[in-house]
């Protein structure tokens, strides 16, 4: 009997520790760990050995946890709240991890159409900035995403319906002892502490961070006048959401404290769990244990030592010392010939100018990629040639083909990318391979390009110079999405500087007629090939293509032509049977004629078609009078009959050194 009592007091005091917040109802509650707790999870967040696990070492994945019943933020009633919990981030690789965490206070704890990466999976490029969010953050942001104008890739940042923050700040804290601030590293895999304050009398935020078991600091990590009355709604819910990326981490919270009506709770360390070591800081073997595994491992190749040297020499693999610092954008060549089942011709995508496409799924992660085999038989220039590859895997925008990494192996190089299941723009447009594209697919593929050039020359932290932008470098994702593929002739240079290279490189009737003079190419000539690829999908034809009457030869031409004498809607693809907004077709036929504009000055920039695009400008009638006039006299004659091109039109590159990734994920599906 004695023993029967003493466990349903055990009992009873577990569930008053699990319970604290039903026993003193909704507005505060306190989390020394996460055993046995109720919390409404979502993704691929969960709970194991009492910590929160939000993310794993999944890619592209992002978890969510909430408190599961609604907090009342009344009007009414004060506003204020007060908040502190413990998180770990342990990354995939040292220093290199996933895109972080974030405390949110929301409507509800279901973000439709969230995303991961740097959306953290609470937001997507359409929803992200909306007022009508109502979603209050506090990131802790290990990746910097320069759309967002992240600060650097450690920082701690107030969000409001916006992952561009109202206020941000590098990660540290302030040490009372030593007077002095203290960086923190967000994804050391140490345990941090946050406390976050709102006072909503003086409409003041106040976040700090600190190492587990510091006392909080007396200074603010960051302090901002902020006014959530038109933020919070009446009820809101509390949790946590977390993502990662093309690189992943393990992130955890330890525990959590939360009060409505006062200051939070402080947490009772004795209590809340560690998490897993740091993968860089593991153990080192005991002597004892040491010595009969190296004697076990010896036999072990002694036994099996032809059959490693066979299986060595099948996966063998080329590195360099210098490949260190790319070393997480490196594939093994074991993985992506297992993803590829050995490179099996049924896996062959398609076949470019330098070997084929397979499709892949990578053994760990099962994530579908395009896996690009090129054959090299140099080192010179390899070495630039892979810093422009870690270089390109940092482009991250949602109309990019995104490239995951490289291997390098005897005569080969090996790129990965995303897979984009519905192949080449090109397919639709110019064969009878694909179903045909509607208007508002074509519109919308036309925007998800015009987006991405705009971020490549205007947004990135340097500018990103494509150099070959046709239908067939244009990929569709399961959406129909256009993405920007094909980076092999790509130029990076800082902004405010001038690029120098003087090599012609592009395809035939998209390369713009001052490239062909100076061999320069700069933004402008971006846009001269996105006017072409306009006016492709409006028209449904190749910008060249002479089996057709000498009128109609160059398309550019034609449908200059066809406006001037009104009747430029004749000139839409047939396909379309007429099923399109006129206004529509008739702009983008006329955007495109002003963006291959042949002089240079007169095109508008990336930024400019995108708000043509969207209706938030209107076209200049005085450039489209002025293209009418000398588009004709000027444009194509210096690029076709001055240049020595083969007399083929199809597919005709010249490249660099670089070009060697030319038509990487030009394939079908």
């Amino acid at each position: 009997m004695a023993r029967m009592s003493r466990l349903l007091r055990i009992l009873v005091a577990m569930a008053a520790v699990c319970s604290i917040a039903f026993a003193e109802g909704q507005n505060q509650f306190i989390y020394n760990g996460f055993h046995g707790v109720d919390l409404n999870l979502s993704g691929i967040a969960k709970v194991q050995n009492g910590l929160l696990e939000l993310t794993n070492i999944s890619y592209q994945q992002f978890g969510r946890a909430f408190f599961p019943l609604p907090i009342k933020f009344n009007s009414s009633d004060s506003l204020s709240f007060s908040t502190s919990f413990v998180f770990a981030m342990v990354p995939e690789f040292p220093k290199l991890g996933g895109h972080g965490l974030a405390f949110i206070i929301s409507p509800s704890p279901e973000f439709v159409g969230a995303v991961a990466s740097q959306y953290f999976g609470l937001f997507n490029a359409t929803s992200n900035g909306l007022s009508t969010n109502h979603v209050f953050a506090i990131e802790l942001d290990s990746i910097k995403s320069p759309e967002f104008g992240d600060i650097d890739d450690n920082h701690v940042g107030i969000d409001v319906n916006n992952l561009r923050s109202n206020a941000s700040a590098p990660a540290s804290y302030y040490s009372d002892k030593e007077g002095e601030n203290k960086t923190l590293e967000l994804i050391s895999g140490k345990p941090i502490q946050l406390w976050i304050d709102y006072d909503e009398g003086d409409m003041l935020l106040q976040v700090r961070l600190a190492p587990l078991k510091t006392k909080k600091p007396s200074q603010p990590l960051l302090s901002a006048r902020l006014d959530l009355s038109e933020v919070f709604l009446e009820s809101m819910y509390v949790g946590f959401s977390a993502s990662t990326g093309a690189m992943a981490s393990n992130q955890y919270i330890l525990g959590w404290s939360f009060n409505k009506s006062g200051q939070a709770q402080g947490l009772d360390y004795s209590k809340i769990p560690s998490p897993p070591h740091p993968r860089e800081s593991g153990k080192k073997l005991d002597f004892r244990i040491m010595v009969p595994l190296v004697i076990m491992s010896l036999l072990v190749i002694i036994v099996i030592g032809a059959a490693y040297n066979t299986w060595r020499k099948k996966y063998e693999e080329i590195r360099e010392d210098w490949e260190q610092e790319y070393g997480p954008q490196r594939f093994s060549y074991r993985d992506l010939y297992k993803a590829t089942k050995g490179f099996k011709e049924r896996e062959l995508l398609g076949v470019g100018g330098f070997g084929g496409v397979y499709k892949g799924i990578l053994p760990s992660s099962k994530e579908e990629v395009a896996v690009k085999r090129i054959s090299h038989n140099s080192k010179q220039g390899m070495k630039e040639f892979v810093a422009e590859i870690a270089s390109m895997g940092r482009l991250s925008h949602r109309n990019v083909v995104q490239l995951l990494g490289y291997c390098r192996r005897k005569g080969e190089l090996l790129l990965v990318y995303d897979f984009m299941p519905n192949g080449s723009l090109e397919k639709f447009l110019f064969t009878n391979e694909k179903l045909n594209l509607n208007w508002a697919q074509r519109v919308q593929i036309l925007k998800g390009v015009a987006s991405a050039l705009l971020y490549l020359h205007e947004e990135w932290d340097q500018v990103v110079i494509h150099r070959d932008i046709k239908a067939s470098n244009i990929l569709l994702d399961a959406h129909l999405n256009g993405r920007l593929g094909d980076f092999g002739l790509a130029k990076f240079y800082d902004h405010g500087t001038n690029p120098q290279t003087t090599l012609v490189v592009g395809t035939l009737g998209y390369i713009a007629p001052e490239l062909a003079r100076t061999g320069k190419s700069t933004t402008s000539s971006d846009v001269f090939a996105f006017g072409n690829l306009m006016l492709e999908i409006a028209c449904g034809r190749k910008s060249l293509e002479p089996e057709r009457l000498p009128e109609e030869i160059i398309l550019v031409d034609w449908v200059l032509e066809c406006w001037k004498t009104g009747m430029i809607l004749q000139t839409s693809d047939p396909r379309l049977e007429g099923n399109y907004v006129e206004t529509e077709m008739e702009l983008i036929l006329k955007l495109g004629l002003l963006c291959a504009h042949p002089t240079p000055a007169t095109r508008p920039s990336m930024r400019k078609v995108v708000q043509y695009l969207d209706g938030n400008a209107t076209l200049p009638e005085v450039l489209l009078d002025d293209a009418s006039n000398s588009l004709v006299t000027d444009t194509h004659q210096i690029s076709v009959n001055d240049m020595s091109f083969p007399a083929s039109f199809d597919n005709i590159s010249t490249f660099s050194m670089s070009s060697v990734t030319d038509s990487i994920l030009s394939y079908g599906h």
